[in-house]
């Protein structure tokens, strides 16, 4: 029987599944405490303590299970409908919000030897999936028959489209730099010394990422679809418990996966800031996920740290810094690109003539 256990565990599709099972729920755990974390930073920032009563883990980080006592309260909480609403469209729109936000992660090489799908094609996978989030917008304001959840689908669905574009350019010039869409060897093209990081030689289009995935997430001060001064909350204001939180749920995965694949596409991914400074057998020298984690984790803290600084932009503001701004700059440094390419500088010395 032991020997049938085990076989069956070794079996690859059993191993994709356990894998699947193990970072859906690390997803979620790291919503949870993100939240908690965005409350407590931004607390610190504001001179102010945060959550501090619910808990404690031998009397040090008090709070610390604020995060699972939201989730309770929204559990039991009733969830309304409506009664005009489209009940079957109001109920999967939390669902296509969230389900590509946990999708998406089965191409992320989470460290040399670990990626749930390593699939050629990872990059077109991450474009198609990341773009499915705008449905779920859409069909939650609309299916509410609100005049308010629709006037907030609307502008997101207007913000998303425009930031999308200047992300696809940017992610256009990681596919030149790279000359993969395979994510693995996206991260592997960028091995040697932190010189060699698409960050460097994409300074640009790593900005725009940033910033875009900043207004794709609808964070602040980007968070035009929520404004409580408004349209009282946005395309979820009739939402409400488990449905309520599914869209939770779905803003903070999304950031975990902008953060994520900022650090595939820009900043190394798994590889170690101390490659080529230290020896190979040191094991700050040694890729892995610990260092995926920790760029993650700087990325989570930027979202934290501007949504305590920056005031909301208007409407107008944010449609023109899009359009007029982020997609011109990216298309000029593609061109920037093919010409250092045509030259053989910086990534592309290897493929010069």
């Amino acid at each position: 029987m032991l020997q049938l256990l085990l076989d069956f565990l070794t079996l690859p599709i059993v191993q994709t599944t356990l894998w699947i099972l193990v970072v859906t729920i690390s997803v979620i755990l790291a919503v949870a405490f993100s939240v908690l974390f965005e409350r407590k930073i931004i607390g610190w920032m504001q001179l102010r303590k945060g959550p501090n009563r619910v808990g404690s883990l031998f009397g040090f980080w008090p709070g610390v299970f604020q995060a699972f006592a939201d989730v309770l309260k929204l559990l039991i909480k009733e969830v309304v409908v409506p009664a005009r609403a489209n009940k079957v469209l109001f109920a999967i729109a939390p669902i296509i919000a969230l389900v590509p936000a946990l999708a998406t992660w089965a191409v992320v090489p989470l460290s040399p030897e670990l990626v749930i799908a390593d699939i050629d094609a990872g990059l077109l996978y991450v474009l198609a999936l990341t773009s499915m989030g705008v449905y779920g917008v859409i069909i939650a304001g609309w299916a509410a028959n609100s005049k308010y959840a629709f006037l907030g689908a609307m502008r997101s669905a207007a913000q998303i489209v425009a930031y999308e574009i200047a992300m696809g350019f940017a992610l256009v010039g990681v596919l030149m730099a790279s000359g993969s869409l395979n994510l693995g060897e996206i991260v592997q093209g960028q091995a040697g010394r932190p010189l060699s990081w698409n960050v460097v030689w994409l300074f640009p289009l790593t900005i725009v990422y940033i910033i875009s995935g900043v207004a794709e997430t609808n964070r602040a001060p980007f968070d035009v679809a929520e404004g409580e001064s408004e349209i009282v909350a946005g395309f979820h204001v009739e939402y409400s418990g488990i449905a309520f939180a599914l869209f939770f749920l779905a803003e903070y995965a999304n950031m975990l996966l902008i953060s994520a694949l900022t650090a595939v596409f820009f900043f190394g991914g798994w590889l170690s800031p101390f490659d080529g400074y230290l020896p190979a057998d040191s094991w700050l020298a040694q890729p892995s996920f610990l260092w995926l984690g920790i760029k993650i984790s700087a990325n989570m803290f930027l979202y934290f740290w501007l949504r305590a600084t920056f005031p909301r932009y208007r409407y107008d503001q944010i449609m023109r810094l899009g359009w007029k701004v982020l997609i011109p700059v990216t298309l000029v440094w593609i061109a920037v690109e093919g010409v250092m390419a045509h030259f053989g500088v910086g990534p592309w010395r290897a493929f010069s003539p």
